[in-house]
């Protein structure tokens, strides 16, 4: 059987303009669950990796109204928090799935570590905005307190800024391997994985946020898969995205990729990290990789729909 990492977007579990509940979120979860089950059905292994956005700063809201009765755990720790939440959802709408559906197939979620430098810039940079917004007095006093770096957000406000370092490598590749070669739908690295550093034979975790995209596509290297799949709520990556230009674009070699990357054709916060994950794992693997909308999981993977970035 062929092998796929699913890349699943922001909104698998979190449509826009949805409020967090867990009602919500359940359906969202069910309806990536429908596409995965799609994917299986058409003979792939499967590997699923998500984002956590959302979720880890819902549990970073929760700490900080919380922090009189109950003391606050780092961002590493939040973090393998919201690997649990979101896996187990997915975990429980896939199996429904698969048992409506008469298929057998053990579906698994694995808390998953990711490595990082240990000297990447991003430590000594810090820029990714996380968690509640603070009124600039106490964004001063949190500086203080707790060593946080915080700047003012354009939405008003303060928030804190934590380093978004590059991912080179998931601690659980072995695992997560061994797993999908016995049958198992397996959920891992989720909102990039944890960052790790290693100190001689140990993991150290440390704060920051690794880019999910980069991670799945790391993931993708290392447990030998043939196709990256990135689904998002847009149906093909576009040139000219929100001008009257617009154009989708059904395929691109990695190096049109890196061309347009290069001059700033895709949103840094938005389409960028994915077409950059895509074009590394074409780079890296000389497979290929996909990227379009959730709601058509398999017209994406089999290059009906979407974007497909393919090697030179």
């Amino acid at each position: 059987m062929d092998r796929v990492v699913v890349a699943l977007g922001g909104n698998a579990l979190l449509r826009r303009g949805q409020d967090d509940t867990f009602e919500n979120l359940y359906r969202s979860a069910r309806s990536a669950a429908e596409g995965i089950a799609d994917i299986a059905t058409a003979g792939w292994e499967v590997v699923i990796t998500h984002g956590n956005g959302p979720q880890v700063g819902r549990i970073l809201l929760q700490q900080e109204a919380a922090k009189r009765w109950v003391h606050p755990m780092p961002l590493d720790v939040c973090g393998a928090e919201s690997q649990g939440l979101i896996g187990y959802l997915l975990q429980v709408t896939i199996g429904d799935v698969f048992f409506e559906r008469g298929m057998e197939r053990p579906v698994a979620t694995v808390l998953t570590l990711t490595r990082v430098r240990a000297d990447d810039h991003a430590f000594a940079d810090p820029t990714k905005p996380i968690g509640p917004f603070y009124e600039e007095a106490e964004a001063r006093q949190l500086e203080t307190e707790r060593g946080w770096v915080l700047g003012p957000d354009p939405h008003g406000g303060f928030r804190r800024l934590v380093p978004s370092p590059d991912p080179y490598s998931i601690v659980e590749a072995p695992v997560i391997r061994t797993l999908v070669g016995d049958g198992a739908i397996v959920i891992a690295s989720g909102g990039g994985g944890i960052p790790v550093v290693e100190e001689g034979p140990r993991l150290i975790g440390r704060e920051g946020v690794v880019d999910k995209d980069l991670a799945a596509a790391i993931l993708a290297r290392e447990v030998e898969a043939s196709t990256l799949l990135i689904l998002t709520d847009v149906r093909a990556v576009q040139r000219g995205f929100g001008t009257v230009r617009a154009e989708a674009i059904e395929l691109m070699t990695a190096s049109e990729a890196r061309e347009m990357l290069a001059a700033g054709e895709f949103g840094a916060g938005s389409m960028g990290p994915k077409v950059e994950a895509a074009v590394r794992f074409v780079e890296q693997v000389g497979g290929r990789s996909a990227i379009g909308d959730l709601d058509a999981a398999v017209a994406v993977l089999s290059g009906e729909s979407g974007t497909s970035i393919v090697s030179n």
